[in-house]
């Protein structure tokens, strides 16, 4: 590739002239501009980015981590990462989890490693320890969660209401006159599994219904479990009228089980879900209604946040010690 040097033997001139006249600095010459870029172009020339990048000290790369990219969620979700990105000269470079928090750490130290100017992830079902994140503040690489995020108040987040939500959806089926209103839940340690739960106990109470735990399950997300979940609600004395998922995938698997059981999907238990995907649409049986949780403009809004963060701390070269926490409404949809 020709560089720099070579342009300013070729054309007799100092290597700091050339590059100021790349770069269109006022106090070179127009003359001396038009030559320095004409000959440029016609020798192909093209600036060395990773020179550039280690002088102002950035890579112009965030990283991105996510359960599954394969997931309709959260290849939504890097839409909007991704436009936003683009808007600033942004790169990105995507990892995935695999929902195992043990790869998680290995995937974000990998990423520390490539010197990502910031990280943007959503949490493994498994994450409750956030050592590994931190370790970015002491490189002053700043870290953004969305959709799965961590209980501690001093993370930039961007996140859904699912509490206020799930609400929603519980007062919602007692209306359509479900009495026995039964929660597959997330794994336990899960912060958005800890909203639902709450959100659901405090739906179930403003109806005035008894708060019945049997009717809680908790699912991994496998089929298996899944099964397992269905089978242990089906089984009950006085089995439920609706069941709510943990996400459209739960709910896919709980209709299949119950299929399988000769239940009449809507008819004899409705079923709920959250995050409202497009291939839904596409199935049989798709949720009675589903809470829509925006992940475009959640990946949208958290590449926002990074880039904010990012300028902050360019121009005071501190890291910054705002704290951004955005909220999206979630809005119930009936199908």
């Amino acid at each position: 590739m020709p560089t720099i040097k070579q342009i300013a033997k070729q054309l007799n001139v100092c290597i700091s002239t050339v590059s100021r006249a790349l770069a269109d600095h006022p106090r070179i010459g127009l003359g001396t501009k038009e030559r320095v870029q004409k000959l440029a172009k016609e020798l192909g020339y093209e600036p060395n980015t990773q020179a550039i990048f280690f002088k102002q000290k950035r890579t112009f790369i965030i990283g991105v981590v996510l359960p599954f990219i394969r997931e309709e969620f959260f290849s939504q979700a890097i839409c909007g990462i991704e436009t936003s990105a683009l808007l600033h000269n942004y790169t990105i470079l995507f990892g995935q989890s695999y929902d195992d928090v043990e790869t998680e750490k290995k995937v974000v130290e990998i990423m520390k490693k490539q010197r990502v100017d910031g990280l943007i992830i959503s949490l493994s079902k498994n994450t409750n320890q956030y050592e590994h994140l931190e370790a970015f503040k002491k490189q002053n690489i700043p870290v953004v969660y969305f959709d799965r995020v961590p209980e501690k108040s001093d993370a930039n987040k961007v996140y859904c209401d699912l509490y206020k939500g799930t609400v929603e959806i519980v007062s919602w089926l007692y209306n359509s006159g479900c009495r026995r209103i039964a929660l597959i839940n997330g794994p336990k340690k899960m912060e958005a599994s800890k909203e639902r739960l709450k959100g659901y106990m405090k739906g179930i109470e403003k109806q005035k219904l008894k708060i019945d735990m049997q009717l809680v399950e908790v699912s991994d997300f496998s089929k298996e479990c899944t099964y397992m979940a269905m089978e242990n609600l089906l089984t009950l004395k006085h089995p439920p009228d609706a069941v709510i998922s943990f996400n459209d995938y739960v709910h896919m698997d709980a209709v299949q089980y119950a299929k399988a059981k000769k239940i009449k999907i809507n008819k004899d238990i409705f079923f709920a879900s959250y995050a409202n995907l497009p291939i839904t649409d596409y199935t049989l049986h798709p949720p009675k209604i589903s809470l829509e949780q925006y992940p475009v403009l959640q990946g949208k809004k958290a590449m926002e946040i990074m880039i904010k963060i990012l300028l902050l701390n360019v121009d005071e070269n501190v890291p910054s010690a705002i704290t951004y926490n955005e909220q999206i409404v979630a809005t119930l949809i009936i199908h």
